[in-house]
Parts: structure tokens; sequence; C-alpha cells
């Protein structure tokens, strides 16, 4: 049976207009792409090999998300 999973992503645009997107609860979990819209599908991609190759090591997944915001004075 199929597992649905919601998890946060970062997305940033580098110097020259690519979208970097990471999923930082899956360490290493990243991809980009030329557009918003092909930089989504690609981290889509990633997340689920990346979930797939953990359950196949019997790596445990992550149960529990918290996303928040600090202020920061610099």
């Amino acid at each position: 049976m199929a597992q649905v999973f919601r998890l946060p992503v970062i997305i940033e645009r580098d110097e020259e207009g690519v979208f970097i997107v990471e999923c930082p609860v899956l360490q290493g979990c990243h991809s980009y792409g030329d557009t918003l819209e092909e930089a989504l599908e690609n981290i889509k991609d990633a997340i689920r090999l990346h979930i797939e190759a953990r359950r196949q090591l019997g790596e445990p997944l992550p149960s529990e998300v918290q996303v928040r915001e600090v202020e920061v004075v610099v």
C-alpha cells in the first residue's frame, strides 16, 4: 500500500536563475530545475528515491516534522 508523505521543501533561486530545492528532513535530498514547476517535480522524484532507498536499507523514515521560523538580529 502506498504511503503519502507531506514534507517541507526549501526553494532558492541562484544567480543564474536556476531553482534549487531541498528537503531538509531527508539529509542530502535536493534537486533543481530551470523553472519552479520543473524543480518541484524533480524534488518529488528525489524524495521518492530517497525514501525507497531508506526502506531497502531498513532505515527509519521521518515520523514528525516541525517547521518554524526564527528571528535573528545582525
